[in-house]
């Protein structure tokens, strides 16, 4: 059978980072598609935390090519974070109270979401209002996609959970890794809420009677599941920068110990960990093998080798081309910068004034990978929209050429 081979787009998480990758996202399907002459569609999106939220809008609109990525550039850009998250003294007490043992766990009845420092209800409230999940479904059945699927923890377990949406309702087979657990489901406003719920900032969401939080505290970069869902080449947006400098720290520069938040930031770097490079680097390696053992011994040694392995006809080893786009820039210090600038003057209320003073105290070194994550406002996320097609446009060459090698048939 003869068919165009299929790709995926994958997005990382990284909270209010998030708008970068829609920026990466906007160039592929403007500049990329102008100038390859192909229409640049992704079969499958998978996302963690921020990115499952941006692959379920772009899945919701799916059929409106770019006005999907154009939806998501909207919203984006009129973000008030003054709106959008406020802390949440609740959920404070309430987990003091669990430290101190004397509450007790909800019943089934109860809340839906536990266990967080800040209030996140204007962020749910977008969610809810401005992403048509049910719109979902239809796209899957139109064939404008093929699969969907948000990742998330669960908590009381610390397992990965991906919830896949697809036409048929079913899910592929998976690994054979016990900390993955597939699971078939229509995904909802809450199933990308609790892919999002970041740990200590964040309350977990319940599904189903299971509270589930942040997806990327075990898979930050869901590669994984594109390729169980059988994409055969993967656009990897991740806004998390990684310098190649050595450490920085002298006697001079660390005699005082960082405070607590900009500590705090850095933990949350260190629950996501990324991965991508590590995943990466292994799946070019199979890569290798495959293609050398094919010219070696043709065409038919993949399928000789998965049989040899006890794997299915269809299923086992293959490759898989992927593609990285990731932050040129440290977005923590561009946070840092933009909380002094005179746009963010405008913005008041209780964290308007938290996030000065986070940047006055914690990003005494110009950064503050903690504003980074909560910076849920308009003009931020536009200079991070700007940034993500920036980066794109300095890879224009080689997203082409993946691109259009995306689109030859396959037999």
């Amino acid at each position: 059978m003869i068919g165009k081979k299929r790709l995926a787009l994958v997005l990382a998480g990284g909270a209010a980072r998030g708008a970068y990758e829609v920026g990466v996202v906007d160039h592929l399907v403007r500049e990329v598609s102008r100038d390859t002459g192909i229409e640049v569609r992704f079969d499958i999106l998978c996302g963690t935390s921020v990115g499952a939220l941006n692959a379920c809008g772009l899945s919701a609109h799916a059929d409106e090519g770019p006005g999907a990525v154009g939806r998501l550039i909207d919203v984006w850009s009129k973000l008030d974070v003054s709106e959008i998250i406020a802390p949440d003294i609740g959920g404070v007490l309430a987990l003091g109270a669990r430290f101190l043992g004397r509450s007790k766990a909800p019943s089934d009845s109860g809340a839906r979401r536990e266990g967080g420092l800040l209030d996140a209800s204007g962020l749910e409230r977008l969610i809810e209002t401005r992403i048509p999940f049910g719109r979902i479904a239809r796209n899957l059945e139109a064939g404008h996609l093929e699969a969907l699927t948000v990742s998330t923890t669960h908590v009381a377990s610390g397992k990965t959970v991906v919830f896949v949406q697809r036409k048929d309702g079913d899910i592929p087979r998976w690994s054979r890794d016990p900390t993955i657990i597939p699971r078939a489901a229509q995904i909802t406003a809450q199933h990308a809420l609790a892919s999002a719920a970041v740990p200590m900032l964040f309350r977990a969401v319940r599904l189903g009677g299971e509270y589930h939080c942040d997806g990327g505290l075990r898979q930050n970069v869901p590669l994984s599941p594109a390729r169980r869902l059988g994409a055969d080449g993967v656009i990897v947006i991740n806004p998390r920068h990684i310098g190649g400098e050595a450490l920085s720290g002298t006697p001079s520069t660390e005699e005082q110990f960082p405070g607590p938040f900009f500590l705090l930031g850095k933990t949350l770097n260190a629950l996501l960990l990324d991965r991508i490079d590590t995943d990466l680097a292994r799946l070019e390696s199979i890569n290798r093998i495959v293609d050398a053992g094919s010219r070696a011994y043709g065409p038919g040694f993949v399928d000789q080798l998965n049989a040899q392995l006890g794997y299915e006809r269809g299923h086992g080893i293959r490759t898989l081309r992927a593609l990285l786009v990731r932050s040129t820039q440290d977005i923590g210090k561009l946070a840092t910068e933009y909380v002094h600038s005179a746009h963010f003057s405008r913005v008041k209320g209780v964290m308007g004034r938290v996030m000065r003073h986070l940047a006055e105290r914690e990003g005494a070194k110009n950064e503050s990978d903690l504003l980074s994550y909560l910076l849920f406002d308009g003009g931020f996320a536009g200079q991070l929209i700007e940034l993500g097609r920036a980066d794109a446009r300095a890879r224009h060459g080689e997203l082409c050429a993946f691109v259009e090698a995306m689109a030859t048939c396959v037999a």
